[in-house]
């Protein structure tokens, strides 16, 4: 993931920075870039990677994003993608988050893994992911573009970092075995209602594939996935709009629960 920016590439990555240190969203950046140019999209995360480390940030694993289909027909995309994740990007269960880091934050449920070794090998499958899996947590990904009103193509939420902002992982850890993920049943609520639902298989068919096809991917773009990074292999179900004072809890069968509060609204 070195490929150098192009002008256009180069302003992508401005528009992006000036939405976040403005706390303003912007406008679409793929007006800037070849069209469905993933390369290209992916050396603007990949500058903005590297500035953020540069920093003082720490990349500690990785996100896939539009997994689901419901969640692709909610973004009007038809692939998956993925972000990196950095140490400040996670948020304590424990510690209410605060809902003025983010943008136009929604939410989603999945499970993350946690890996033991690295996924850097051709011709990576879900069983070689299994066998570098430590464990699996439930998770909260608090999804937040910098686009404005999410009017996002595949271009845009690749180079705005897959639409990265905060998580949470809950604190039970699950090994892989006797787990089945694909049949792993989802419910997310929003205080005492449900506001979504799904399993396991609606994440590219299996978790198990979809940290595959992160690995495969990663891997050639030159950022291949290391051991003790975390992966946030993508949404169980449909994302939910995120306001001040919201609650939620997730409960993924057979991996754990998490659940996160948000900072605002009424006591």
């Amino acid at each position: 993931m070195t490929t150098p920016l192009t002008t256009g590439a180069a302003e992508a990555l401005r528009r992006l920075t000036a939405a976040r240190a403005g706390h303003r969203p912007c406008p679409p950046v793929r007006d800037l870039l070849p069209p469905g140019d993933l390369r290209a999209a992916y050396a603007v995360q990949s500058a903005w990677t590297a500035a953020r480390t540069a920093a003082g940030a720490r990349v500690t694993g990785r996100k896939i994003g539009l997994t689901n289909p419901a969640v692709q027909a909610q973004l009007g995309v038809d692939q998956p993608d993925f972000g990196v994740l950095l140490d400040d990007m996670a948020c304590p269960g424990d510690q209410p988050v605060d809902i003025g880091r983010t943008l136009q934050p929604r939410i989603e449920a999945e499970i993350a893994f946690v890996l033991s070794r690295d996924l850097d090998g051709p011709g990576t499958g879900p069983a070689d992911v299994a066998a570098a899996t430590a464990h699996v947590v439930a998770a909260l990904e608090i999804v937040d573009s910098r686009i404005a009103d999410w009017d996002i193509g595949i271009v845009d939420t690749v180079a705005d970092n897959a639409s990265a902002g905060l998580f949470v992982l809950g604190d039970r850890r699950r090994t892989l075995e006797g787990l089945d993920l694909p049949g792993c049943a989802m419910t997310l609520w929003r205080g005492e209602e449900i506001v979504s639902t799904g399993t396991g298989a609606a994440c590219l068919t299996d978790p198990l594939v979809a940290v595959a096809w992160l690995a495969a991917t990663a891997r050639d773009l030159g950022a291949p996935l290391r051991a003790g990074e975390t992966v946030l292999s993508g949404a169980l179900g449909p994302v939910v709009p995120v306001a001040p004072g919201d609650r939620f809890r997730a409960e993924i069968t057979g991996v754990g629960d998490v659940a996160a509060r948000f900072t605002g609204g009424t006591p």
